[in-house]
């Protein structure tokens, strides 16, 4: 059994959590619900994400099951608490230090540097932030990369790119064949109608 928890907290990016559980959910129903995925949060009510979203953890920092996965999301939520919230990031250290995987998506990788996992390691960050994020110093930005891995930390770029790392997890912890199964399930076969380096 696999059980991912995935942080979320107030203007918490949606997509960065949303799409890497829509995999691990559906992982884990092509696995006959042998995995769980659990959203955590620092207390139990609601919390509104960056776009509005309002959602319900479905446990806290003090009450959830063993994690083999860490997924830490970005937003502008990320880089509030960083520097701000000690609960937070010395909660992200401790259970990373139990966790087989850690994993974050966009801005999420200043929280991993801030709490320790990400320092003197190669990261990916959304490339609006990677000039800030390698200002903080004993951590390397992978700039060309969609999501990199070091060892048993997994960072993405921006945003969609955690679908991408999060199908790559799956495919490590289960099988190629199973993430390709996970893939057609949820018909993550991105074609954009816009190329975001074509003129105006």
């Amino acid at each position: 059994m696999t059980t991912y928890g995935l942080l979320i907290f107030d203007v918490v990016e949606e997509l960065d959590f949303a799409g890497p559980w829509e995999v691990f959910t559906t992982s884990a129903k092509l696995r006959a619900d042998a995995d769980l995925a659990v959203l955590v949060a620092e207390r139990p009510g609601p919390v509104r994400c960056s776009k509005g979203m309002r959602v319900l953890p479905d446990c806290t920092l003090d009450d959830h099951p063993p994690l083999d996965v860490l997924l830490v999301p970005g937003g502008r939520g990320a880089r509030e608490i960083e520097p701000h919230n000690r609960a937070v990031t010395d909660w992200i250290a401790k259970t990373a230090e139990q966790a087989a995987w850690v994993v974050s998506v966009c801005t999420g990788a200043f929280l991993l540097h801030a709490a320790g996992p990400a320092r003197g390691r190669r990261v990916a960050t959304h490339w609006g932030y990677e000039d800030a994020l390698e200002a903080r110093g004993n951590v390397t930005v992978v700039r060309d990369a969609r999501y990199v891995v070091d060892g048993n930390l997994l960072t993405s770029q921006g945003v969609s790119a955690g679908i991408d790392s999060a199908l790559w997890l799956v495919g490590r912890l289960h099988g190629r064949e199973h993430a390709r199964a996970v893939r057609r399930e949820i018909q993550y076969d991105p074609a954009p109608p816009y190329l975001a380096d074509e003129p105006l």
